[in-house]
């Protein structure tokens, strides 16, 4: 037997298929009821077997959920790729606009950093102490004259 051919014999458990994406058993099992794994066959006494194409399905359902697809949508798209060939221009479609979502998150993403990256360098700053004193002057001034109380325990 050759690489190919041991890959094609290959069967996997759920415990292993856990362990290998760092699922819980629990969470595979969530993800079966959801209609994400109907590609995954059951042995004679009803155990899920796993093979290499059903890990490399998980593989992509994992991706999809780890950034920030919905399951629903990711139920959609697996229904679509269970269609055969007549279906990849939807799913070619679906994943550019998770892709366009995905490059949106990381652009906020950037912003957010650079704002824990003013903050980092201001609080490493020599005068630090003395500007976030004046900060919490100003705050609690403001917040004086609006007739609300200051959020400082002093």
């Amino acid at each position: 037997m050759n690489f190919e051919e041991i890959k094609m014999t290959q069967t996997y458990t759920i415990k292993e298929v856990a362990e290998r994406f760092d699922l819980t058993i629990s969470t595979i099992h969530y993800y079966d009821k959801q209609g994400l794994l109907p590609f995954v066959a059951k042995n004679e006494a009803g155990y899920r077997v796993f093979t290499q194409s059903d890990l490399n399905f998980i593989h992509t359902i994992c991706c999809l959920k780890n950034t920030g697809m919905p399951i629903k949508d990711i139920r959609h798209y697996i229904t679509l790729c269970m269609q055969g060939t007549s279906t990849i221009e939807k799913r070619k479609l679906l994943l550019l606009a998770h892709k366009e979502k995905i490059a949106r998150q990381q652009q906020q993403l950037r912003e957010n950093m650079q704002e824990v990256d003013f903050k980092i360098d201001r609080y490493s700053s020599v005068a630090v102490k003395e500007e976030v004193a004046g900060e919490i002057a100003f705050v609690t001034q403001e917040k004086k004259a609006l007739g609300l109380p200051s959020p400082f325990r002093q």
